[in-house]
């Protein structure tokens, strides 16, 4: 059984990763979203009105942390900005950084999607962006999949619709979470659990129509059943992360459907209001806003911490949650837990793994995984996913680690592995590069990388 990954060496060397024998092997998902880092307010702490709040939140994970143990992966649903400015994300990197380092959690394992607020709506009224999304949102229901990767398929008008995220991109890059056309209008990455068992976190796009005609409304954006595939695989337990919940969407009720029917664990942001709904094939989290409105009615920050687990063996398995919600109140400042029904601090469910064929596991021994000399394991099975693949902690900390590069470096990284073309060059770096290093995991020269990378970093 593996246990959590501990590393040593900092991110501007090779890490070296050591997987643990643990007994109880679980993953603490912290989930937060609607941080709305609104510049020019949080480019000075001095000046940042919600600035004590988020400092609230830190030492209360920190504090959680001590009792539950250090946190496996963090997801943020989405408005992390406030107007998608770049000042805004740096500000936000920097307070990440803040959160994971509380959390004990590596920066690289924290996991991100666009939600309104990231989007730069100055560029979303921009005439080719309105005549793209009005394209798709006038189309009819029965051909509005047909007309979005008609859309996302041609070069430019898949350009227009992308752009008023595009500081949002070059920030979700370093965390491989950035987004991009035809191949990547959302992304996935696996986190082992135990027992032969992978949640594959499906990061889902419900922010491309957002922001063309001011404030959106519900029903007025699309997912489309591109994003709702969900394949659900043995032995891979589908994590949904959206920044909208379902009936913000023109397509609310198959959306809904195939989320449901498909996905195990559900994270939404947007609403902040702090939910949560337990049905016997899933469990669905409704994040309180980290930094709501403070006029707006119900004022609440919020975050969850969920630990997920397996228990049980071959098709007996299950997956047990407890999640913890914690929840603000004023005087004295400090965030506290949101009670169940019956009054207790936790609330618990168990759900189903989906069927297997696996009747046991192997042990993975201290030198690697499965014992091999390579560090980067390319995908063996039939229902193996490169880009899902590459949400391995090694893996993950190498794509931290290319973004650090110079331009340059990466640049000839890339162009000497034939990992991108000389036409590709023309694209935005978060698609070009992205493109890349989902090809080095398909194409099994994730070691080389890993040793050009070390032999840039040392130069």
């Amino acid at each position: 059984m593996v246990g959590h990954p501990e590393r040593s060496g900092g991110t501007g060397g090779a890490a070296i990763l050591v997987i643990q024998k643990d007994l109880d092997q679980f993953m603490l998902l912290l989930h937060v979203s609607d941080i709305h880092f609104r510049s020019p307010d949080c480019l000075d702490s001095n000046l940042d009105p919600e600035r004590p709040y988020r400092t609230r939140l830190l030492q209360d994970v920190r504090a959680r942390v001590a009792e539950l143990g250090p946190v496996g992966a963090i997801l943020v649903g989405g408005d992390i900005a406030f107007k998608g400015a770049a000042d805004e994300y740096q500000v936000a990197m920097t307070w990440l950084r803040e959160l994971a380092a509380v959390a004990g959690c590596p920066i690289e394992r924290v996991f991100v999607v666009p939600g309104n607020h990231d989007v730069d709506r100055a560029i979303a009224q921009r005439p080719a962006t309105r005549n793209v999304r009005a394209a798709i949102s006038q189309a009819g229901a029965e051909r509005r999949d047909r007309e979005l990767r008609a859309q996302i398929m041609d070069s430019d008008t898949g350009r227009a619709l992308l752009a008023p995220i595009g500081a949002y991109n070059e920030f979700a890059k370093d965390l491989n979470c950035q987004v991009y056309f035809p191949e990547r209008l959302y992304w996935k990455q696996d986190l082992e659990l135990d027992h032969g068992v992978t949640l594959r976190v499906h990061g889902l796009t419900s922010s491309l129509l957002s922001g063309t005609d001011g404030n959106d409304t519900r029903e007025s954006l699309y997912l489309s059943p591109l994003q709702t595939v969900l394949d659900p695989v043995d032995d891979v337990v589908n994590l949904v992360l959206c920044h909208h919940p379902p009936d913000w969407l023109m397509d609310q009720d198959d959306a809904n459907d195939a989320i449901c029917g498909r996905a195990s664990i559900h994270m939404f942001g947007h609403k902040h209001r702090q939910r949560i709904q337990r049905d016997p094939q899933y469990i669905r989290f409704s994040a309180g806003a980290v930094n709501p409105d403070r006029q707006e009615p119900g004022w609440l920050p919020g975050y969850n911490l969920v630990d997920v687990r397996v228990a049980g063996e071959g098709k007996d398995r299950v997956l047990r949650i407890e999640a913890h919600l914690r929840q603000w109140q004023s005087n004295p400042d400090q965030f506290r837990a949101v009670l169940d029904a019956g009054g207790e601090d936790v609330f618990r469910h168990e759900i189903r793994i989906p069927s297997s064929t696996l009747s046991g596991v192997s042990v993975v021994d201290d030198a690697g995984i499965g014992g091999s000399e390579s560090l980067y394991q390319p995908a063996d099975s039939a229902d193996a996913d490169s880009e899902a693949a590459m949400g391995d902690p090694i893996t993950r900390n190498l794509v931290f680690r290319f973004w650090k590069l110079q331009s340059s470096q990466r640049r000839e990284i890339a162009l000497g592995l034939d990992l991108i073309t000389e036409d590709e060059m023309r694209v935005p770096e978060p698609e070009r590069y992205g493109r890349a290093l989902i090809r080095a995991s398909e194409r099994g020269k994730l070691d080389e990388l890993a040793r050009q990378v070390a032999q840039k970093e040392s130069q």
